[in-house]
């Protein structure tokens, strides 16, 4: 039986996605295939960074002492885990609402045929992150109005980027889009500002909620 390697495990709210709001268990996982460069969780997938080991079984079990339903796989990049199909499976097959949040590079055709079906929010990785050759846009044929893509923005080059991405596939008819500023980096109103002038129904901005309550590199959130 695989063992996760777990960076940090905790609950609090959703900080973003269509569960943004709401009360979630955390599961954060170490390692990413991907290096963007405004990462604010680049500890979790440093080679020194310190780790707990945890079977699925484990995981489900602190999962149901929290009383949280909501349950949020996160890192890094979860999906690189060995063995997360099981995790996935046992935690729904309980009745927990389970969130994959994913960078976009990892094929999510095996993990949305999963009996219960995960939700997925998936990253669009924009020109300023420096991975967007490593989108896989194949993923979105995948995608039902229960998912989500997230476009992080950092400058207009990235909003006429992602206008050109969602009108191409479509995805504002097939799931919820989702436009978020880097922190500190592109100001929320000239999101707004760039929505207005290109009429961008059905896109919502959200900012990071975690990172208005709490400092913003605080971790554990």
């Amino acid at each position: 039986m695989s063992s996760f390697k777990v960076a940090e495990k905790f609950v609090s709210i959703n900080g973003e996605g269509p569960r943004a709001g709401e009360l979630a268990v955390f599961l954060r996982f170490c390692g990413c295939n991907l290096d963007c460069s405004y990462c604010d969780t680049r500890w979790a997938n440093a080679a020194d960074v310190k780790y707990g080991l945890a079977t699925a079984d484990e995981l489900v079990e602190y999962v149901k002492a929290t009383g949280v339903k909501n349950v949020t796989l996160t890192g890094g990049e979860p999906l690189l885990q060995a063995d997360v199909a099981r995790l996935i499976v046992l935690l729904g097959e309980f009745g927990a609402e389970v969130e994959i949040e994913t960078n976009g590079s990892v094929p999510l055709k095996d993990i949305v045929s999963l009996s219960p079906r995960p939700a997925v929010t998936a990253d669009y990785k924009l020109p300023s992150s420096g991975m967007e050759k490593f989108m896989l846009t194949e993923n979105f044929s995948h995608l039902t109005l229960r998912d989500a893509v997230k476009f992080v923005v950092g400058d207009v080059c990235d909003l006429v980027r992602a206008e050109e991405i969602i009108n191409e596939y479509g995805l504002t008819d097939r799931c919820r889009v989702y436009f978020s500023p880097v922190f500190g980096k592109i100001k929320p109103e000239e999101i707004v500002e760039f929505m207005k002038e290109r009429k961008l129904n059905c896109v919502r901005l959200q900012l990071q909620l975690h990172k208005m309550i709490w400092k913003p590199d605080m971790r554990g959130v």
